[in-house]
């Protein structure tokens, strides 16, 4: 009886691992959902999908060395804020040389380029979905991204 209660009890164990492996890859990944069948276990995560009504901002390492806790930040009344689409690395430049694709106050056209994220090696393009004035670059570059933090913040009204 305790040999059946000891491989349960690892059994569950091995199963709990995995869930917080899964969820750490959805969230590394920038995936909604991700299932894996291990033997006669399947295992299915998947991040909710309501959104809050509050973004927070993803931490960061300081020069230190040490994370930046969590800031949590409403969008104000009028602003639009523009979120990572995925998870990788911010760069507000299309090389180290180069000068940045936006600074705060710049005015935006819909479609322009804001920014990079690198993703798995890719370097991918993020664009404007609406036209108007940068007003806030929230992420320094070089540093990394979560997906749906919020980048920039735009007042359509110029």
């Amino acid at each position: 009886m305790a040999r059946e209660r000891h491989r349960a009890d690892a059994s569950r164990e091995t199963v709990v691992a995995l869930v917080r492996q899964l969820g750490a890859a959805l969230q590394e990944l920038g995936l909604a959902e991700i299932e894996v069948a291990w033997g006669e276990v399947r295992v299915r995560v998947q991040r909710p999908t309501a959104a809050p009504t509050q973004k927070a901002v993803a931490p960061a390492t300081s020069e230190e060395g040490g994370a930046v806790p969590l800031v949590s930040e409403a969008v104000p009344a009028g602003m639009v804020s523009v979120e990572a689409p995925m998870v990788g690395t911010f760069y507000r430049a299309p090389s180290p040389s180069a000068e940045p694709y936006v600074n705060e106050g710049t005015v935006v056209k819909e479609g322009q380029i804001l920014c990079i994220i690198e993703a798995m090696k890719l370097m991918n393009e993020i664009e404007s979905k609406l036209g108007g004035r940068i007003v806030k670059i929230f992420v320094e570059n070089g540093h990394a991204v979560e997906y749906g933090q919020p980048l920039f913040l735009i007042d359509p009204a110029r």
